[in-house]
Order: C-alpha cells, then structure tokens, then sequence
C-alpha cells in the first residue's frame, strides 16, 4: 500500500481497513500480500548492531515480517498502540493475567467468563497466591466498586458473557476500576474489533481468540493481546519471558481470513437473527439468548455499545435436562457437535454452567449454544426442526 495515502485511517470504513491494514506492498516487492517468513536465527552484519538489537528483526521468538504485518493489522482495526500474538485464544487470557499479577494481588472476574479461564484462574492464578473474586454480571456501577480493594490490580470482562450473553457497562465498570488502580482486560472474541472495540469504552487490554472469526475457517489455533502505551511493554517483556509468539503459517492464514471478516461476520449476523426470530416464536423454546433481540434483558445496554452481533447466541429449552439436551443435539445432521465456533459451519452443543458461583444456569431448561455458520437459513430451520422432533419423540 502507499505510504502517500489519500484518505488516513480514521476517514477509512471497517471493511476498507480490514482489506489493507497490515501491509505495504512496496516492502514485499510489489506482492499485495505479505511473505511467510519462517525463521529463527537472523544474521547481523556485525557485532556492533549485534550488541545494540540494531535491526527491526534480531531472533524468530521476536516477531517476523509475517507476525509484524498482523500485529500492524490489528492494531490498526483495534485502536491499540501493540499487540502481541500468542498461539491460542486461551493463551491471549493467560499472558495478561500473568503479566498484571502477583502473589498478594486481587483479581475481579465477570462470573459468566469463559470457562477454560476459571480454571486457569482455580489452578495458575489461586496457586502463585491471586486472590479472586468473581462478580455478577448485572450488577451495578456502585456494587462494582464496592468488590474494589487496595490490592485490585486487575479486572477481567466478557461481553457479551460467555453462553448467556450477559451485557455489562463497559465504560463505566472500566472508569471505575481505574479510580481504584486497576488494569482493565476485555475478552472480545464475540463482538471482534467490527462491532466492539474495547480500548475505546476505556478498557487497557484487548483479548481475541483469532481462531474464531479472523480466521473464520476452523483451521487455526491462535490469540492477540492489544493493549494501551501504558500497557504495552510489559506485556511485550512477559511474552518474551516465557517464550511464546505465533508461528508465521497462522499469522498469515489469520491475516488472509480478516480480509474477508467483515463480510463473512456480515452473513453470520443476518443469519443467526433471522433463526432466533424464529426460535423466539417456537412452543418448544423458553428463551433465546441473543443480545440484539429487543426480548433480551440486557439489549439496551448491547444497543448504547454494540454495533452489530455475531453469529453466536444459545436457546433455553422448555423443560427437560441433560436427556433432552442431548436428544435435541444429536437429532441435528447439518449442525455439527463441536467445542469453538466463528469458522463456516454450524455448530450446536449443550453448554455446563455449573462452574458459575452467582450467574447462575436458567431454570427452565437446558442451555443449547448455537454457532450459525454460513449455510442457507431454510436448511438450518429445516435442521432444528429436527431437533424438535426428537424432543416430540421423547415426550411418547
């Protein structure tokens, strides 16, 4: 891309800057895309550049002109002033959480967090002495930050919450923890930087699991932190601490799968509320949990935040357990049963809930978790109905 741009980012749309962000051309030889570099040693011309880390490039842990060109693109569509990439979402969780605590620290988590992080917290975080609290995601600002305390040094969200879709305040939960000292961490895997970009809400540190909807074809394990000035280089000094970064095959797949996320997020969308609609109407449903229905408890406040929705939200059966749970899922034939979700295809799976501690799993009845992928909407209806129908069966 040229470096004599005519319009600057701020004047370019979310779907222009995911198609360019990320790489000049004239650097690669013309090429419109960025090279794969695989690499570990890098050879200096002398001694003196050398002793000094004179070189964009030193060692392969450090980053390539492959994981540069995704860092760049991220930052651009997050807002961020860095990011880091690291070979899991989960991984995006765990290197802020360890680069902002330490033993006598306290840590506020949402309660309706993703589980893989409760038991990173139950495990790493309770063992190295991090005191945790975990909090409703209803609650209100004053509530919020009576939980504070001298030791808070950071707080963890998720919106929307992780299976139920929970909305929070974002903007006024982070004011909050920032009178009290604390770094904000936002998982915003959900929304991506295309709906929600969380460092504008106030938030320090941005999570994503790229391995959903960047990458978007269920063929990739990877993780981004994007983070504030302030933020930034101790992050980068952990990640390197530990040894970790992105293998350069992913960064490029990642970043040839943001080119057309805007699109494909697009479809997700209209697809996923076209069949909650329905589901809203069926006798067999009790809720649908989808932040942009205006039925849901917290749409208004998705609405103030949010500028669009994805293609995930869970149904609440009417009634039943873990038998019809079970029967609704395995009846489905183009649904696939599956954990992660963003790619292509659809997915359906009955979620736990029994690790929450106050946001709590609804009563009445299982909680099916539904990743639309982009398939026609008839042929997922027709599918569901599927379902249905073994819950029929069941009932004789």
């Amino acid at each position: 891309m040229s470096n004599n741009r005519k319009y600057t980012e701020q004047n370019q749309r979310f779907h222009t800057r995911a198609a360019h962000s990320g790489f000049d051309s004239r650097s690669f030889h013309g090429f419109v895309n960025p090279p794969v570099v695989h690499a570990s040693t890098v050879l200096f011309p002398d001694m003196a550049t050398l002793r000094r880390n004179g070189q964009q490039y030193t060692y392969g842990l450090t980053g390539t002109p492959t994981t540069a060109a995704l860092e760049a693109a991220l930052n651009e569509l997050e807002g961020s002033h860095g990011t880091v990439l690291v070979p899991s979402g989960l991984a995006a969780i765990s290197l802020p959480l360890l680069t902002f605590l330490s033993a006598g620290d306290h840590l506020l988590v949402v309660d309706s967090v993703y589980f893989p992080t409760r038991r990173f917290c139950r495990s790493v975080l309770q063992r190295m002495m991090v005191e945790i609290t975990y909090f409703d995601p209803s609650i209100s600002t004053e509530t919020f930050e009576s939980h504070l305390r001298p030791n808070t040094k950071a707080v963890l969200l998720e919106a929307p919450g992780s299976n139920t879709f929970e909305m929070l305040d974002v903007a006024a939960l982070s004011a909050a923890a920032h009178k009290a000292g604390a770094v904000v961490m936002m998982d915003n895997t959900w929304a991506t930087p295309l709906y929600f970009r969380p460092l504008d809400h106030g938030v320090d540190v941005s999570i994503h699991a790229l391995t959903k909807y960047p990458a978007g074809h269920s063929d990739i394990m990877l993780g981004s932190v994007s983070t504030t000035a302030e933020c930034y280089g101790r992050l980068r000094e952990t990640q390197m601490a530990m040894g970790i970064n992105a293998a350069p095959d992913d960064a490029y797949m990642t970043l040839r799968g943001l080119r057309t996320m805007p699109t494909r997020i697009e479809r997700h969308e209209k697809s996923a509320l076209q069949l909650a609609q329905w589901l809203e109407t069926h006798p067999r449903i009790a809720k649908v949990l989808h932040p942009a229905l205006p039925s849901f408890e917290g749409h208004e406040l998705f609405k103030r935040q949010f500028s669009g929705s994805t293609g995930l939200f869970s149904i609440v059966l009417a009634g039943g357990g873990d038998v019809e749970g079970a029967a609704f899922v395995d009846a489905l034939e183009i649904f696939g049963i599956g954990y992660s979700w963003g790619g292509f295809e659809s997915l359906a799976l009955q979620v736990e809930l029994s690790d929450r501690t106050v946001a709590v799993a609804p009563k009445e009845g299982p909680v099916i978790r539904l990743q639309i992928g982009l398939e026609d909407v008839e042929d997922l209806q027709r599918d569901l109905e599927l379902g249905f129908a073994a819950l029929d069966q069941l009932d004789g």
